[in-house]
């Protein structure tokens, strides 16, 4: 059976980090145009499938998508406010993992 490819095997470099207290940003920095296009494409990485691996409202979810630089930049509400008491990533530099490890669509 194949391995699963995932965003991370076509990116320079995934990365977390905080927007303020209150937001995360991640950005997906890819290493060519066919790579952003794929993860560009809103049928793929959109609101809803922020929302379903990070657990927030999909209303939320802030998508940008920069083809000059082949950059998307997503943004959404932090679940516990930067420094609070549960708060175990107080820089958000762990938040882009599972964003890393989605798995690609089937092409």
């Amino acid at each position: 059976m194949p391995e699963t490819r995932t965003i991370a095997d076509l990116a320079l470099e995934v990365r977390s980090k905080n927007a303020g207290p209150f937001w995360v940003t991640m950005e997906l920095f890819m290493r060519d145009t066919v790579g952003y296009s794929i993860v560009a494409d809103p049928g793929y990485v959109n609101a809803s499938a922020i929302a379903r691996l990070y657990g927030v409202d999909a209303d939320t979810v802030q998508i940008f998508r920069i083809p000059a630089l082949n950059v998307v930049k997503i943004s959404f509400p932090r679940p516990i406010p930067q420094g609070s008491l549960r708060d175990r990533d107080v820089h958000a530099g762990q938040h882009h993992v599972p964003l890393a490890l989605f798995p690609l669509p089937n092409l």
